[in-house]
């Protein structure tokens, strides 16, 4: 079923009823799952928002290209949508991402008009719970222009060790650590920023006071913020496919080393991998 949105949903709503129902979900691999597709169309960006956001993530302001990263934003309050319903069989509360494949073929004009369509693409068994699979694109006309991956983690007792072959193949692969190139101090207002410009204002990001309620003793910073912050400081060609596993939350205010060999970076905090991904360049 396609289901076409005037306008883009409001995510401190949909954050609270994902929130209330969390509590009466039943999370399991096999459980059924929305098969909607959610369709935004002739969405513009503002302007102003995408500067904050550049500016917090460290992209350079002014050009006309939008940030490898940046539709992500725009199709989260899509993802939240699907996410926080009732059919939706995982909690959002304590929904973990996990990893982001983001595949863009072409520079997109900061000034374009997009399409968007987000849908749930399966659920998968994890050693450690049930995986979601969302999917986002971004169109111009008929042409997929942009489109990203994200899977969501929902922990719970799985009854079994055994996983199956997809997510043993999301687990990350231990590697040689790659030469340090940057160290990047992180102050605590980080991710009031990063919301404050994605719209992304979970409280687990915003005053160590909020991320308590949630376990945490300080707040983290946004999974989508480290990634971006490293894709800028890589840099990435027009048509390119970015890969990101997340391992560990960033604590903030903190300091974290930014690390890149190749296509590859990571970062890390002392012994601690945080994210590791890897930029590669679409030969057409």
């Amino acid at each position: 079923m396609i289901i076409t949105l005037a306008q883009t949903p409001s995510l401190p709503t949909l954050l609270a009823r994902g929130a209330l129902l969390s509590p009466f979900k039943r999370p399991h691999s096999d459980a059924e799952f929305p098969r909607t597709r959610l369709v935004l169309p002739g969405v513009r960006v503002d302007l102003a928002r995408l500067a904050a956001y550049e500016r917090v993530c460290g992209f350079a302001t002014g050009d006309d290209a939008l940030p490898v990263t940046y539709p992500h934003v725009l199709g989260f309050p899509l993802a939240m949508r699907l996410m926080s319903g009732r059919d939706f069989p995982l909690p959002l509360l304590g929904l973990v991402h996990t990893s982001i494949e983001i595949t863009q073929r072409r520079a997109l004009a900061a000034t374009g008009e997009y399409d968007l369509t987000v849908y749930v693409d399966e659920l998968v068994p994890h050693r450690r719970g049930t995986e979601a699979a969302v999917v986002s694109e971004a169109r111009v006309g008929d042409e997929v222009v942009w489109e990203s991956r994200s899977t969501y983690l929902a922990r719970h007792r799985t009854g079994s060790r055994t996983t199956s072959d997809a997510a043993e193949r999301k687990e990350p692969v231990e590697r040689k650590p790659l030469p340090a190139l940057a160290e990047w101090r992180l102050a605590g207002d980080v991710g009031r920023r990063y919301g404050a410009a994605s719209g992304d204002r979970n409280p687990i990001h915003l005053h160590p006071l909020t991320a308590r309620l949630f376990g945490f003793p300080r707040a983290i910073a946004h999974g989508m913020w480290t990634v971006a912050r490293c894709v800028a400081a890589h840099g990435t060609p027009a048509a390119v496919l970015v890969r990101a596993g997340f391992r560990a939350p960033v604590p903030l205010p903190g300091t974290v080393t930014y690390a890149a060999e190749g296509g590859l970076f990571e970062l890390r905090g002392g012994d601690r991998v945080h994210v590791t991904g890897g930029v590669y360049p679409l030969v057409s």
